[in-house]
């Protein structure tokens, strides 16, 4: 079953032009659009094709049906977000507590960005969600955070930072998400995010005395 989603879900071609590259970039924008006012249920290939100003029997040249291109989405917001992960917590400039500071308000403030398209693309989940790159992000994203987790915390055990790690990383998530799902003033996401990264920093303070 995942073996058969996965290849329904991949690209058909990748673009070795700078013409089919355009192309490809036409479609995806187009897709954006059509996903954030028309959200996942009513996300067709001939919606996205009319916006995109392209025939359907072009949008399926790169993208064999709706869910590719979904998957072609979370794709590229899985690969922005282990770029954030990986620029902020690998930054070994600052201590682990600014970087986490930073990280926070950088995730949130992404939320709030682009929820919207982040709430179309949860809804497309059962899409692609077993596919083996959704498997292969996610462990990408977790190598990152617990990296950071052992220079945070390096006279924890691993059982402890994993605990950690695994608890910031899903509460971040889903307080954002939910906070996300309102129009925020820039002072709301300031200040969200600062109590946000408090309670973290704070939670790491404790179990680095222990």
């Amino acid at each position: 079953m995942a073996d058969r989603r996965s290849r329904s879900i991949s690209s058909r071609k990748q673009p070795q032009q700078a013409r089919s590259s355009g192309l490809v970039a036409a479609i995806l924008d187009a897709a954006v659009q059509v996903l954030a006012k028309e959200g996942a249920q009513r996300f067709t290939t001939a919606r996205v094709a009319e916006r995109a100003g392209v025939s359907v029997g072009s949008l399926y040249q790169y993208f064999p049906n709706k869910a590719a291109i979904l998957f072609r989405l979370q794709s590229d917001e899985w690969r922005r977000t282990s770029e954030l992960l990986r620029g902020i917590l690998a930054d070994a400039a600052k201590p682990p507590p600014a970087r986490l500071r930073a990280l926070v308000h950088a995730f949130i403030r992404s939320e709030c960005e682009e929820a919207a398209i982040r709430v179309a693309l949860s809804d497309a989940a059962p899409l692609y969600r077993d596919a083996p790159e959704a498997q292969d992000a996610r462990a990408a994203g977790e190598g990152i955070v617990a990296a950071f987790m052992r220079e945070a915390l390096p006279k924890a055990s691993d059982a402890t930072r994993i605990l950690a790690g695994e608890l910031i990383a899903a509460t971040l998530s889903e307080v954002g998400k939910s906070f996300s799902e309102e129009t925020r003033s820039e002072t709301e996401i300031a200040a969200y995010a600062d109590a946000m990264a408090d309670m973290f920093c704070a939670y790491l303070a404790t179990l680095a005395r222990r």
